[in-house]
């Protein structure tokens, strides 16, 4: 199953040429999870390429999600050793595009997933599969939107190094272009230099920064405040030209408890009045997930701790949890990767990891799938 994922190229950019679907590998979950006896919807979505995959091994209330993204990130194969399309087992490793983060969760969700197919289940088993968490989230915006899927408990397999987390900061993605007039650059006044209002920009984003940084606090975190960070920066098309265009990407990452709408709302005020003395005008886009935190003493959270020996953690990467805990599923994030694996060359998943991380998923399907749902919910 896992070469069969890895060999199918489901990356999603935010860059059109770049960008791909993900229908293939959602049509191979399909097809096994059917075969299996569940019962599988594949949910489109307005990219033709692009679909979500609810698939449903028993019924009733309760029940338990694992869930996970069938996309990866965009690669350079000419940064990696091997072919990151094809599986490739050297050194106590499977390495290839995908397998830690995160198409290697299904291959070992569905083999969990066996032993329980012909088992009297009292509540529902639901493997959800969605399409572009790494760039924009539309999978996990549609299910929100549709409220679905609804289960007691969710498990999203990202990789955590087999242990469970139960916060993690957000991410706002934050687009600024400042236009201004192209000239002559031997008399400024000939145009509106977009790169003078982009220094001043820059500024007040670096206040903004340390204004976060002394506000707010979370000892939970490695990084305990949140943090800023200047992307990448785009101007001008030569030195004896006035700047007429400049673009900016930025990034916020949140803690749980701060909304990324008010924050973005708070830089549109900041920023949108530093072009009037250069005579520029600005734009400001963004698109975010929330910040993640579970809501008191969870009983999925001391199930992940006794199944796995370690104690909750939090983590400053953004993952699908808001939204299935917004949908009032318990949610952990719990996968066998590691996310210093994730995003980079030669990516892989160590071979021992799989063991453990099968019989938690086990016993984690049969805690919430074989006894009859306490509450209705």
């Amino acid at each position: 199953m896992l070469r069969k994922l890895i060999a199918s190229n489901s990356i999603s950019s935010v860059m059109p040429a770049v960008d791909q679907g993900n229908r293939e590998v959602i049509e191979l979950l399909a097809v096994w999870l059917a075969d299996m006896g569940f019962s599988v919807e594949i949910m489109p979505l307005p990219d033709p390429r692009k679909a979500n995959l609810i698939a449903t091994l028993g019924t009733g209330p309760g029940g338990l999600v694992l869930s996970g993204h069938t996309d990866t990130v965009p690669c350079d194969d000419n940064l990696w050793r091997q072919d990151p399309f094809a599986l490739t087992e050297k050194d106590g490793r499977f390495y290839g595009l995908g397998t830690s983060d995160m198409k290697g969760f299904f291959a070992l969700a569905i083999e969990a997933a066996r032993e329980f197919i012909d088992r009297p289940l009292q509540q529902p088993l639901i493997i959800l599969a969605t399409a572009d968490e790494e760039s924009s989230m539309s999978g996990a915006k549609a299910l929100a939107e549709a409220g679905r899927p609804r289960a007691r408990y969710a498990v999203v397999g990202e990789p955590t190094g087999l242990k469970p987390i139960t916060s993690h900061k957000g991410i706002l993605v934050e687009s600024l272009v400042i236009e201004g007039r192209s000239g002559h650059s031997s008399d400024p006044g000939l145009g509106s230099n977009a790169m003078h209002s982009m220094h001043r920009v820059l500024t007040e984003l670096l206040a903004f920064q340390a204004e976060l940084k002394a506000r707010y606090r979370d000892p939970l975190f490695a990084v305990d405040h949140p943090t800023l960070n200047l992307g990448c920066i785009h101007g001008g098309d030569n030195p004896n030209r006035i700047c007429g265009r400049c673009e900016l990407g930025f990034e916020i990452r949140p803690l749980p408890g701060m909304d990324i709408h008010e924050l973005h709302e708070q830089l549109a005020a900041r920023l949108q009045s530093l072009g009037v003395e250069e005579g520029t005008a600005m734009s400001l886009d963004y698109y975010g997930v929330p910040a993640f935190a579970t809501r008191g003493n969870t009983d999925l959270a001391a199930i992940c701790e006794r199944l796995t020996g370690h104690g909750s953690e939090a983590v400053a990467f953004a993952t699908e949890a808001p939204y299935l805990q917004d949908l009032g599923m318990d949610v952990v994030v719990l996968g066998p990767g590691d996310i210093a694996q994730a995003h980079q060359p030669d990516e892989y998943l160590a071979l021992d990891r799989i063991p453990p991380m099968v019989e938690t998923l086990k016993q984690l399907i049969g805690h919430c799938c074989l006894t009859p749902s306490a509450t209705g919910s």
